[in-house]
């Protein structure tokens, strides 16, 4: 039987995988423009667009719900005051994936990854 999984392994562990995410996402969260390989631009998109429809919901529940995804306190309000309001009326589509020039060091393909005004 074939069975579909979901993202990329990106080369590290499950659970560094997750640990990195969720650095990646409290600090696109603060800055609201990060760079980072390609590849993990585009696992961030997913994860941190889930995030912010969580978010959106409001409530102690939704509050609770992404503080255990992210442990960044100043990331989480930002999250709750400033972008919530922002995005109240859009449906998706949060963050912006651009490419960049390849990285100097191993010509690793790079990307900004933006949260949309």
């Amino acid at each position: 039987m074939i069975k579909t999984y979901n993202g990329s392994k990106l080369g590290v562990t499950s659970s560094h995988k997750k640990a990195m995410l969720r650095n990646l996402a409290s600090e696109l969260f603060l800055h609201e423009k990060i760079t980072t390989t390609l590849p993990k631009a585009k696992e961030l998109v997913s994860y941190s667009q889930k995030l912010v429809t969580k978010a959106k919901k409001g409530g102690l529940p939704s509050i609770r719900a992404v503080n255990g995804e992210i442990n960044n306190k100043e990331a989480v309000k930002k999250l709750f005051e400033v972008l919530v309001p922002r995005y109240k009326a859009r449906k998706g589509g949060y963050t912006q994936i651009l490419k960049t020039a390849p990285r100097r060091g191993d010509s690793a393909e790079m990307a900004i990854v933006r949260l949309v005004i």
